[in-house]
């Protein structure tokens, strides 16, 4: 006997338009999960609305307080709830990347604000709903996508790099804060991917080197399915032996 734990499941995905954020929109679409996505180009929201017609797509942008009450309440318009938030949205600072001592501060500021602000901001306005579905027991999980330069330190990567290592710890408090109250905040790194992202960070890339994002967006899926069985097997809502 198997369980989908993502049946009729609330997702919520900020970048989804291209990159890991549409391929996670896809998969978790395939896994039967009801999916709002969240971008800042309307053209974008409206060609992957065509292509995923399932999902729900949100015009906004989570660098900017202005919005973030509006996304959050599109969110929970469409779904009727929460379950999942991934917050995948980012921005790489200057372009091309460009060494501290040379990054401007609008570029710094405006990485701040994509990868880490955003994110917090956005998961604040939406910890009402998740808690909710924590007490109802369906679980309730926070993704925030990370990246090696969140721990590495890379030259040139700077704005970037230290705006991620803000969010990796972030989510490392955010979790310890919020487990009594059943819901999980994962960081996870995805690895180097064929994204238009790494493109325009690293253009002479070998593309043959770097992960499919739909081979990571299974294995992002995994992660979070792992976080709810968890939660369900904590709850006695599964038996163990009745998920594979």
């Amino acid at each position: 006997m198997s369980t989908n734990l993502f049946a009729g499941l609330r997702i919520a995905i900020t970048g989804g338009t291209s990159g890991l954020g549409f391929a996670l929109v896809r998969e978790l679409l395939n896994r039967q999960a009801q999916v709002a996505f969240v971008a800042r180009r309307r053209d974008g929201v409206e060609r992957t609305m065509r292509e995923l017609a399932s999902a729900h797509g949100i015009v906004g942008d989570v660098s900017k307080q202005a919005e973030i009450h509006p996304i959050a309440l599109q969110i929970l318009g469409a779904l009727g709830g929460l379950n999942v938030l991934v917050n995948n949205a980012s921005d790489l600072g200057p372009l091309p990347l460009a060494l501290l001592a040379d990054t401007e501060c609008k570029d710094f500021e405006r990485a701040l604000a994509t990868n880490v602000l955003g994110p917090f901001r956005l998961t604040k306005a939406l910890l009402g709903a998740l808690a909710s579905s924590a007490r109802e027991g369906c679980g309730a999980v926070v993704v925030n996508i990370s990246s090696d330069a969140a721990i590495n330190a890379y030259p040139h990567w700077g704005a970037y790099s230290a705006s991620k290592a803000a969010l990796h710890h972030l989510s490392r408090i955010w979790n310890e804060e919020l487990t009594a109250e059943g819901i999980r905040v994962l960081s996870i790194d995805p690895g180097d991917m064929d994204t238009p992202l790494h493109a325009a960070a690293v253009p002479d890339a070998d593309r043959s080197t770097l992960k499919r994002p739909d081979a990571a967006a299974h294995e992002v899926a995994d992660i979070i399915a792992a976080a709810l069985l968890r939660h369900a097997q904590a709850s006695e809502l599964i038996p163990q032996e009745a998920v594979r």
